[in-house]
């Protein structure tokens, strides 16, 4: 079997409500999160965008490249789908831009046990046991599948996973899977990184 080209794609499109600031702009190791979460990926896959909304792109404009939204979906999925229209063929690594404690020693581990046979591969949540669809890598047919549940009005990429054939990872660095989506998580992740 031919493995796909495999990308990544950091997802900054987000509204950050919870948050009350733009969770790609914040700065957990001396750089805006977009950043490191970008320099992070460089180091495994041989290609790396930016997903943003169209009036987010003035933040990233000659720092990165860029895949701005352009389906009309919300959410994660937009972005997902956006990387999926501009490179049908291409698997994508993707992480989202409220992982602060994430390290090269959780994407080097996603990479190595990606399974290209199956329509994802994906970490499996510590907290709930699903599978985490924003630290994860979509082959093309998953995010096939996700377009096909986006147009049924199911924009949630959490639940396309699980209507379909994927690779599940433990990690063996699961505390690197924690999403900060609130000012206090924020600070959480601060004192945890030191």
């Amino acid at each position: 079997m031919t493995t796909t080209t495999l990308k990544g794609l950091v997802l900054c499109g987000g509204y950050s409500t919870r948050m009350q600031q733009d969770k790609s702009s914040i700065a957990y190791h001396g750089m805006p999160q977009w950043q490191y979460l970008y320099t992070l990926l460089e180091a495994v896959v041989p290609e790396v965008y930016i997903s943003c909304r169209p009036d987010q792109q003035p933040l990233f404009e000659g720092h990165a490249p860029l895949i701005p939204d352009s389906v009309t979906e919300g959410g994660p999925a937009a972005g997902l789908l956006s990387a999926h229209a501009a490179f049908p063929e291409a698997a994508w690594l993707v992480l989202a831009c409220d992982l602060p404690l994430i390290s090269h020693q959780s994407l080097r581990h996603l990479a190595a046990f990606r399974n290209p046979g199956k329509a994802a591969t994906a970490f499996i949540s510590p907290v709930n046991q699903l599978p985490e669809p924003l630290i994860a890598i979509w082959e093309p047919r998953g995010l096939e599948v996700l377009r096909q549940s986006v147009a049924t009005g199911k924009q949630c990429p959490r639940k396309a996973l699980l209507q379909t054939d994927i690779q599940v990872l433990e990690n063996p660095y699961a505390v690197e899977q924690f999403n900060a989506n609130t000012p206090e998580e924020m600070a959480e992740a601060k004192k945890k990184i030191g």
